[in-house]
């Protein structure tokens, strides 16, 4: 019974291209979820997960439809213009990185909600924000396909300036590497790969994969290699979960997905090796601070 429940979930070829494309994102979204994690640049990833709406919505807006290619075109340049003036704010201003995103990102919510409820109704805004199974034709995996190893292969060519800079910026710059060359790729390719998950995960539910299997698994483990592995498994099974979920209670996916990553971190939490809960609780009495 219990076999038919989890087999039944992806009769549906729509569910099986989404698993394929959910469980490949999971691989790209690792490395970078790390990095944003690492470089304490979460908000800054969140900021651009709602910066790419604005872009998907007039991609919608445009074609009249749900057009995949002219959405994720649309979502990848909103996204890149809000790094780029973040940037140039951030460099020719006191205000702090965090802040400049963030602002940018609350003005290109409104601007992609105000679009989206000026075309379509209530239906196409929850699939926009909280991804849809049915979208996830032929072509979109392709694409995504093609967008994840692209992300792979270029942060394992960035993967060591990257490292450095998150631990010893001061080694980075004296060394002489390009520093700020390194973090726009990098601020690239998150926007890139939240562009490839929208469809499934939805704009604002993406990062959720992004980030949670990584938070996840720094309780777990202290070392890069085992935190990388660890945190595509959960993504995962926070994939498969949820997608199982998602058509059997007729859930939103990316919700679902979240939600399920969301669970592996509150246990993570509770109950992991690295600086847990349960550590800090269960401490011999003696060792107490």
């Amino acid at each position: 019974m219990m076999q038919d429940y989890f087999l039944s979930a992806f009769s549906d070829p729509a569910m099986r291209k989404a698993l394929v494309a959910c469980l490949a994102l999971s691989f790209s979204f690792a490395p970078i979820g790390m990095i944003l994690i690492f470089r304490r640049m979460s908000l800054v990833g969140d900021s651009l997960s709602h910066a790419i709406l604005p872009g998907t919505a007039l991609g919608y807006v445009s074609a009249g439809v749900m057009s995949i290619g002219l959405m994720m075109l649309g979502g990848m340049i909103t996204g890149l213009l809000v790094v780029f003036f973040s940037t140039l704010v951030t460099r020719n201003t006191n205000q702090k990185e965090d802040t400049s995103f963030a602002t940018f990102y609350v003005i290109s919510t409104a601007i992609g909600i105000l679009l989206i409820s000026m075309k379509g109704g209530d239906e196409e805004v929850v699939h926009m924000l909280f991804g849809e199974v049915d979208a996830i034709d032929a072509k979109t995996l392709l694409l995504v396909m093609a967008i994840v190893s692209f992300s792979m292969v270029t942060m394992a060519i960035i993967y060591r300036p990257l490292i450095i800079e998150c631990f010893d910026p001061v080694f980075m710059r004296a060394t002489g590497f390009r520093g700020g060359l390194y973090h726009h790729l990098f601020l690239s390719l998150a926007v890139l790969n939240l562009v490839a998950g929208f469809r499934a995960l939805g704009t604002l539910m993406a990062m959720g994969l992004m980030l949670l299997p990584v938070a996840s698994a720094r309780f777990w483990a202290n070392n890069i290699g085992p935190i990388l592995v660890i945190s595509v498994i959960i993504a995962i099974f926070s994939c498969t979960l949820g997608l199982i979920i998602s058509h059997h209670m007729h859930l939103p996916p990316g919700a679902a997905i979240v939600l399920i990553a969301g669970g592996f971190y509150l246990v993570s939490l509770s109950f992991g090796n690295n600086d847990s809960l349960r550590k800090k609780w269960l401490k011999p009495r003696h060792l107490r601070g």
